[in-house]
């Protein structure tokens, strides 16, 4: 059994979407660091729309991407991710199809922030309890139960200090992408979101932030868009 956080960035920015940066590999041994202390196994780097390999002494990254579709994110885990996407310009159905051609686990992330994808057509083999929005457990947990898929447990974070405050409990008799991928399909899986003091404190922050941004569904209004629509902004 690992402890994975699926969901992490290594950056603290966006300026320049959708291709690596010179920061990366200092916000991804930064990230290592603080995900080793906290006693993760492994952290999935999923940045938006590009893959970047990176090693760190105490703890596996996982290869990863989080793909900006015409509909929102859809998060993509296993050996071999795509290098990159074109943000905005993927179906979330094509985004699964091509993670699925690269061998990889996809999972719909944080379903209720700057996203129809739940709406769409796409099949995905794992819905996020993501650990920057608390509130929204409730509603994801009856989501992924009426598809019949299990759940995982991610972070997003875009700041070191947020790894691991959501994260997933895999059953693998080795830590390796391909184990990894294979047990979210699976279904051995466990979302793990550890709550507190800071986190009583962030999460109505965030809320606020996503909202401002009118990147929130809120909890009384879930209206299927009809459309793609526009492109959604990779944001944090």
């Amino acid at each position: 059994m690992y402890d994975i956080d699926l969901h992490a960035h290594t950056r603290f920015f966006h300026s320049f979407p959708g291709r690596p940066t010179a920061y990366d590999p200092i916000g991804a041994e930064l990230l290592g660091r603080v995900a080793s202390t906290r006693g993760m196994d492994a952290v999935a780097t999923t940045n938006h729309d590009y893959y970047e390999e990176f090693e760190h002494d105490d703890v596996t990254f996982i290869p990863g991407i989080e793909i900006t579709t015409t509909r929102g994110h859809v998060l993509v885990v296993g050996p071999d991710p795509p290098e990159g996407t074109a943000p905005g310009e993927l179906r979330p159905e094509e985004a699964v199809d091509l993670a699925r051609d690269h061998d990889c686990a996809v999972i719909l992330p944080h379903p209720f922030r700057n996203s129809t994808v739940r709406h769409s057509d796409a099949t995905f083999d794992a819905f996020e309890l993501n650990g920057k929005h608390a509130d929204t457990h409730t509603r994801v947990r009856p989501m992924a139960d009426d598809r019949s898929i299990p759940m995982t447990g991610g972070s997003d974070a875009h700041f070191p200090f947020e790894v691991g405050r959501a994260y997933t409990r895999v059953d693998a008799d080795e830590l390796t992408p391909e184990s990894v991928a294979d047990a979210i399909r699976d279904g051995r899986v466990e979302p793990v979101y550890q709550g507190g003091a800071i986190d009583r404190v962030l999460s109505p922050i965030y809320k606020l932030i996503h909202q401002g941004k009118g990147q929130r569904a809120p909890p009384d209004v879930d209206i299927e868009e009809g459309g793609d629509g526009g492109a959604p902004r990779s944001d944090s």
